[in-house]
């Protein structure tokens, strides 16, 4: 066994890997780029080293010669499924924690992957592949369009009819050439509501393969799994057995070596499966196989890597009970799923215990920024329990408990995806999701009794030193009420208060009285306990400036306080002929597709911004001429930058003549964050 390991990576994956390196002894050396020096993986850590990217290979493999590694784990992402870097490793002495490069290199191409699995008897979906004419001419619709080079789900692209097929390869190509550097496609005959089925398999370098059982992940959107389990609800014993024994043989037909998943689609009607694409790496998913094997596969590929064998064969392996795992993403669920960011203001997370049957695998840490430098994943909550019911009430619980104050995540429609009807009866497929999201996506609107808890935390706060002014509505006679606005992605709020919180304040919402209190919550000085109108609400809040963070059962607001204010205009509702186009997300503009002086027509792209890899084309609220376009190819932009203006009239070319600029500060129709006006 190695004595000193480099692992190539960030984030939570980093972090697992430490957890292991650390039970077995290892001393464990991270890399970071200089804006990640404070990471929580690095920190993880025994040795940590500045490289200047995460990608630059030379400054990885220098990095661990200097350090005195003796193995490199690659993590998942990133290196992992690069077979230079694999190359590179060995010429330097370094053992890489993965397959050969050659196995690499042939699951990693899909076209080829799908020849060596075919001649080695494993089923795989009907298509066509580049180079040629095939993809242009392809006709049996649906399909589905992927990079060949690529992995979870960036670039696929379903296409329903001809007419589509040109934009979507278009697109599809300038995605996987962006994150791949390789705008090579396939097109696959698309099954209709299949379930995506993997297997885990290990092998070691003396011919020895396994498989762990099978992983459903089937819950997902835009090609990319949200909440997946082990075992599947849908696969029966002999499935399991015929579905493993076609992904060793997969495995075997490129002597395979360590940890590696087979992916295969599977038609939900008849049991029917299909191979669609090898990951040589450990998956994002590994810890609910962990869970229910009982098995540390990060030790397993470490002990591949080091020439083992493995300890056990297929007639050792057992499932025991039921594991869920749900991805924790800085995305905006009521804004279309954008990335989002900021700084972690406060954390909250639930812990590690293995009797509950709890698992947190995350890399973030207070303090830390939250950028769209790369993937949106954060964390991931993992229940186990000896049923499929009981892990899932376990995930929820879990999952109430986090809170991550500062950065807008995914935490509310985990919550409810886990519990829709449907993900309970273990009735799955790949498009449940994007059909049951206006079930799914919580709105912006904030309760009452969250506006009333911030009211009576700000109400609370001293004023200043003068005690005449203090905000208790003290007069003599009887007390008098202070009106807050609260600002808030939904708009403004006018909530009144009078009296005491710490003792007994009165709130009024929409003209309703209600008796309230305030208290610290227990022993964590972030804790609240509010009660309004005798019930108790329990609350974490952390203060940023003039704004409040609250977080309760997974949910989280923020606030902005305006004291004995008029409610005003609600931001975030701009009319929606403004013609005012903002940038739904920060990221970079890749593609203008508009000039100025041109006529344009509601719903037709102007404007494609991607941020952390993913495409998002901005379209024309309105009917008019695109009297502004202050966007250009290649800039960087920031959430809610005004892209381009649409006005009624005809502009002069000079930009804005002839049209009334947006006044500022006021949202555009389809941006709905609310914003202070300025």
């Amino acid at each position: 066994m190695f004595d000193r390991v480099l692992i190539a990576n960030r984030g939570e994956i980093a972090v697992r890997i430490a957890r292991t390196l650390r039970r077995l002894g290892i001393t464990s050396v991270a890399v970071h780029t200089a804006s990640d020096a404070g990471a929580k993986h690095v920190l993880e850590a025994d040795i940590a080293l500045q490289v200047p990217k995460y990608l630059d290979i030379e400054a990885i493999i220098q990095g661990a010669l200097a350090s005195g590694a003796q193995a490199v784990h690659p993590g998942y992402g990133f290196l992992a499924e690069n077979a230079e870097f694999a190359r590179r490793c060995a010429a330097a002495g370094l053992v890489f924690v993965g397959p050969p490069a050659e196995a690499i290199e042939a699951m990693g191409d899909k076209i080829r992957a799908k020849a060596t699995v075919s001649a080695a008897g494993v089923p795989v979906v009907p298509g066509a592949a580049e180079p040629g004419d095939a993809l242009a001419a392809w006709r049996d619709f649906p399909a589905l369009i992927k990079p060949s080079a690529g992995g979870g789900g960036k670039g696929m692209v379903l296409v329903r009819s001809a007419a589509e097929l040109p934009d979507a390869l278009e697109s599809a190509r300038r995605t996987a050439r962006a994150a791949f550097g390789d705008a090579t496609l396939l097109i696959e005959r698309y099954v209709e509501r299949p379930r995506h089925i993997e297997i885990q398999i290990l092998a070691d370098t003396h011919g020895n393969v396994v498989h762990l059982g099978e992983r459903e992940c089937s819950l997902q959107r835009r090609h990319q799994k949200i909440i997946e389990e082990a075992p599947s609800p849908f696969v029966t014993p002999p499935a399991r057995a015929r579905m493993g024994a076609a992904a060793v043989e997969a495995a075997r037909a490129v002597g395979y070596a360590g940890a590696g998943t087979v992916e295969f689609i599977v038609d939900g009607a008849t049991g029917a499966y299909h191979f669609m694409e090898m990951n040589t790496r450990l998956q994002v998913e590994h810890p609910v196989t962990e869970m229910v094997t009982g098995l540390d596969l990060v030790e397993l590929q470490l002990r591949a890597a080091a020439g083992e064998r493995l300890p056990f064969g297929q007639e050792d392996v057992r499932l025991d009970g039921h594991a869920v795992e749900a991805r924790v993403y800085a995305e905006d669920p009521a804004r279309g799923f954008l990335p989002t960011g900021g700084r972690v203001l406060l954390l909250r997370e639930p812990r590690d215990d293995a009797t509950a049957g709890v698992r947190v695998d995350s890399g973030l840490a207070e303090g830390g920024v939250v950028g769209s430098e790369f993937d949106p994943m954060l964390a991931k909550v993992v229940a186990w329990a000896p049923d499929r019911e009981a892990a899932l009430r376990s995930l929820d619980r879990a999952l109430a408990g986090t809170a991550v104050l500062g950065v807008v995540t995914n935490v509310p429609f985990l919550r409810a995806l886990a519990a829709h009807p449907a993900v309970v009866a273990g009735e799955l497929d790949t498009g449940l999701v994007e059909r049951a999201l206006p079930d799914l996506v919580p709105g912006v609107e904030v309760p009452d009794e969250a506006l009333a808890a911030a009211a009576l935390v700000f109400h609370a706060l001293p004023q200043g030193e003068d005690p005449w002014e203090v905000t208790d509505g003290w007069r003599v006679g009887e007390s008098a009420w202070t009106t807050w606005r609260l600002e808030s992605r939904d708009g403004v709020h006018p909530v009144q208060v009078r009296g005491l919180p710490e003792e007994s304040a009165e709130v009024r919402i929409n003209g309703v009285n209600v008796a309230a209190r305030i208290r610290k919550g227990g022993s964590d000085a972030a804790g609240l306990a509010v009660t309004l109108g005798g019930r108790t609400e329990h609350y974490v809040h952390v203060r940023d400036g003039d704004t409040l963070w609250l977080g309760r059962d997974g949910r989280a607001w923020a606030f902005t306080r305006h004291l004995i204010g008029d409610p005003g205009d609600r931001p975030g509702t701009a009319a929606a002929g403004d013609g005012v186009v903002r940038s739904p997300m920060p990221g970079t503009v890749l593609v203008v597709k508009a000039q100025v002086g041109e006529q344009v027509s509601e719903g037709q792209p102007l404007i494609i911004v991607e941020a952390m890899k993913m495409e998002h084309t901005v379209t024309a609220p309105r009917d008019g001429v695109l009297s502004e376009l202050p966007a250009q190819a290649g800039q960087s932009v920031d959430m809610d930058a005004v892209l381009a203006v649409i006005s009624e009239g005809v502009p002069s070319f000079g930009g804005a003549a002839g049209a009334e600029r947006p006044e500022r500060g006021k949202a555009a129709a389809s941006g709905d964050r609310a914003r202070r006006t300025e």
